[in-house]
């Protein structure tokens, strides 16, 4: 017979503990403790029964089999996911409410091609609303099934019945388990929920996308072992006031992370961008104060952003620093390096900074960036818009080199810009030539004389 116990869980991060705490030693979240009724059965451990004994098999007998798998119609999404999605995995997509989550699935609904059935479950949405956006979004398929349910028990059953070749799951914190007492979206339910559909999943090799919420950090909500759980998670990201969209690849099994795919919220849904870079700068002004482009690398893939920076002399005792797409911390420590070795008078001075888009970088590949642009605000003089600046830069003013240079003046020069700015260090040891000037300095003065702000 089952064990019945009782334990209190972290609602935060996931720790057991048998008495209650105030304070989670593991995360530091004060009254996160909840108690939850744990039926312990011997011969099963999350819903997996036990096997009694295992043979250790030598590695390099084991016969590799290739990895089927299916584009999903979208080139930036296949190129994320390393390839397209393959046959049989869990895929975890997390991102903001309304950042365009259930419109991507849809759409992938609409231009999966494969035969075979999807199975579309939702716990927060009606089939009215569904098809509502369906129709907005023109996903007209036959065999798109759609199932209203929160009881992983029925869920569990409809997918044995119909046997999807995908299954759409929105989303994993509103699907609950009558074994636990703990209300949907806790830590054990998410656990044990997410242990029966991988469960039922890579035994019938069924592809499963788990739409997940994040948290106020951008975290997905639950315990990190969901993340560690499936097999990919993506993150759908972007500022809800803009029409861009950045998928970020964090965990691959089947190919490299950090990748990401540009997509652009339309009315018919999520479009994708084969060229970032030009229309990350496609609005630029003519040569503006203040201004500068920077070439950053996510993932594999060069991007070109423009970087606006505004400085004016305070009204209060305490100057502000205001950083919107970059770390606040970063832009601090580099105008505190611009006081020290240029000298330039910033300790009266507000200083804002702007990636333009709503884009988010933390490259250190941008510190140069940050710099001119800074300095190209407070002495009121313009910086030439065929220029891209490159580079980290230390406490001691010095520009130190970045990886995939090549790659990033590969990109400027496709995109027509003349002058290119990099550490000395990149410069010396290029292989290739390029149709662009392409000037070397060692520290951030070299870098300002070259783009004649001294």
């Amino acid at each position: 017979m089952a064990k019945i116990k009782s334990v209190f869980v972290c609602n935060e991060c996931g720790y057991e503990s048998a008495k209650w705490l105030g304070k989670c030693p593991a995360c530091g979240a004060w009254n996160s403790f909840f108690e939850e009724k744990v039926s312990k059965d011997p011969k099963t451990v999350n819903g997996i029964e036990k096997k009694k004994s295992a043979t250790p098999t030598q590695l390099n007998k084991v016969i590799g089999t290739e990895t089927t798998r299916m584009s999903t119609g979208f080139s930036e999404l296949d190129m994320v996911l390393g390839g397209g999605i393959v046959i049989g995995s869990l895929v975890l997509l997390g991102g903001e409410p309304g950042i365009g989550k259930s419109t991507l699935i849809l759409q992938i609904c609409e231009k999966l091609k494969t035969e075979g059935t999807i199975l579309y479950i939702s716990g927060e949405e009606s089939a009215e609303q569904i098809k509502l956006r369906a129709d907005r979004l023109k996903v007209n398929r036959e065999s798109l099934l759609f199932l209203g349910e929160t009881d992983i028990d029925i869920i569990e059953e409809a997918i044995n019945t119909t046997n999807p070749k995908l299954v759409i799951l929105d989303s994993i914190q509103t699907i609950y388990s009558d074994e636990i007492s703990s209300a949907p979206g806790s830590v054990s339910q998410v656990r044990e929920i997410t242990a029966r559909i991988m469960k039922i999943c890579k035994s019938q090799a069924i592809t499963t996308i788990i739409i997940g919420h994040v948290t106020k950090d951008g975290n997905i909500a639950g315990p990190r072992v969901l993340e560690h759980m499936v097999d990919v998670v993506l993150y759908l990201e972007g500022e809800r006031y803009f029409s861009y969209r950045i998928l970020r690849g964090v965990k691959n099994r089947f190919g490299s992370t950090n990748e990401i795919g540009m997509f652009e919220m339309e009315g018919l849904g999520l479009r994708e961008i084969q060229n970032p870079s030009s229309v990350m700068i496609s609005e630029r002004e003519d040569n503006p104060p203040g201004s500068v482009v920077v070439a950053s690398i996510e993932g594999t893939r060069p991007l070109l952003v423009e970087l606006q920076a505004l400085t004016s002399q305070t009204i209060f005792g305490f100057p502000r620093r205001t950083a919107n797409g970059i770390d606040y911390n970063r832009l601090t420590l580099l105008v505190a390096v611009l006081e020290k070795r240029v000298g330039l008078n910033l300790g009266n001075q507000d200083v804002y900074l702007n990636v333009v888009n709503g884009i988010k970088i933390n490259e250190p590949a941008i510190d140069l960036g940050i710099i001119l642009a800074t300095a190209s605000s407070y002495k009121n003089s313009s910086i030439s818009n065929k220029l891209v600046a490159i580079g980290e830069v230390g406490l001691t003013g010095e520009v130190r080199n970045v990886n995939l240079i090549e790659k990033r003046l590969k990109e400027v020069e496709k995109l027509g810009f003349k002058t290119c700015i990099i550490p000395e260090s990149n410069k010396k040891y290029l292989k290739d030539k390029f149709n662009l000037e392409v000037i070397g300095v060692r520290n951030i003065r070299e870098a300002m004389k070259s783009a004649g702000l001294i």
